[in-house]
C-alpha cells in the first residue's frame, strides 16, 4: 500500500512520518485491498485557534472506493489518532455494508422532501469584474480547480469540476457516509436530475432534486 504524507502551510517532520507508517496497519487490517493512503497535515496560524491548530486529513483509495476522515487538535499526533479513529469506523461500515448486500440486505428508503419550487428570478445588479459569477467564469477540465478573489473583497471562491457517473439514491447515501459529510451532491440515475441527499436526524435522510419549470411541466 502506498502511503503519501504532505504538508499544507507546515513542514512534515520525520517523526510524524514514522508514526503514520506505524499506524497504517489499522487500515490494512480492515481494508486489505487499500491501494493508497494520503495524509495531509495542515497548520492554522491564528493563535486564537491554538486548540485546533493542527488538522489531519486521511484519504484511503481502494479500487473505486474512497473513504475520508479528518480531525483537528492542538498537536498533529492527537489529530492523527482522532482522524484514524473516524476512518477505521467508516472502513468497518464499508466492509459490513458489503457483507449485508451479499446477504440481500436493503437500506431503509430515505425521506423524499419533494420538488423544491425555484424562487422567482431576480435580475442582479451589474457588477463587472466584482461578482462571483465573473470571478469564476473559467473553463475547467475534469479534476481541475481554481481559486479567485472577488474584486477587492476578502472573499475567495474555489471552483472545481468533478465528473461522476449517475448513481442511485442508495449509492449516494453510501458515498456520503464514506466521506463523512452531512450531504452529498450527485446526478440521480433514475431521473437524470442533479440531486442532494442529506442527514436529517438519526437514521433519517432527505433528498432534494433540482429541475427547471419547463422540464417539470413535461
Amino acid at each position: 500500500m502506498e502511503i503519501v504524507v504532505t504538508g499544507r502551510h507546515t513542514q512534515i517532520k520525520q517523526r510524524f512520518r514514522d508514526v503514520v507508517e506505524s499506524k497504517m496497519n489499522r487500515v490494512t487490517a480492515i481494508a486489505p485491498d487499500a491501494q493508497r493512503v494520503q495524509i495531509v497535515l495542515s497548520h492554522e496560524g491564528n493563535p486564537r485557534q491554538a486548540d485546533t491548530a493542527k488538522r489531519v486529513e486521511i484519504t484511503v483509495i481502494a479500487g473505486r472506493t474512497v473513504v475520508r476522515a479528518e480531525a483537528s487538535s492542538a498537536d498533529e499526533f492527537s489529530a492523527l489518532d482522532m482522524a484514524l479513529d473516524k476512518l477505521t469506523l467508516r472502513l468497518r461500515r464499508t466492509r459490513d455494508r458489503r457483507k449485508d448486500h451479499r446477504r440481500g440486505y436493503t437500506n431503509p428508503v430515505p425521506v423524499d422532501m419533494g420538488v423544491v419550487e425555484p424562487e422567482p428570478a431576480v435580475e442582479p445588479a451589474e457588477e463587472p469584474n466584482n461578482s462571483p459569477a465573473d470571478a469564476v467564469a473559467t473553463d475547467l477540465g475534469p479534476g481541475e480547480s481554481v481559486e479567485v478573489q472577488v474584486g477587492d473583497t476578502p472573499i475567495v471562491i474555489r471552483r472545481k469540476l468533478h465528473v461522476a457517473e449517475p448513481m442511485t439514491i442508495d449509492e449516494a447515501l453510501y458515498e456520503m457516509e464514506l466521506i463523512g459529510h452531512d450531504f452529498f451532491l450527485f446526478v440521480n440515475k433514475e431521473t437524470g436530475r442533479p440531486s442532494v441527499v442529506y442527514h436529517r436526524h438519526g437514521w433519517s435522510y432527505g433528498v432534494f432534486e433540482i429541475d427547471t419549470p419547463e422540464n417539470v411541466k413535461k
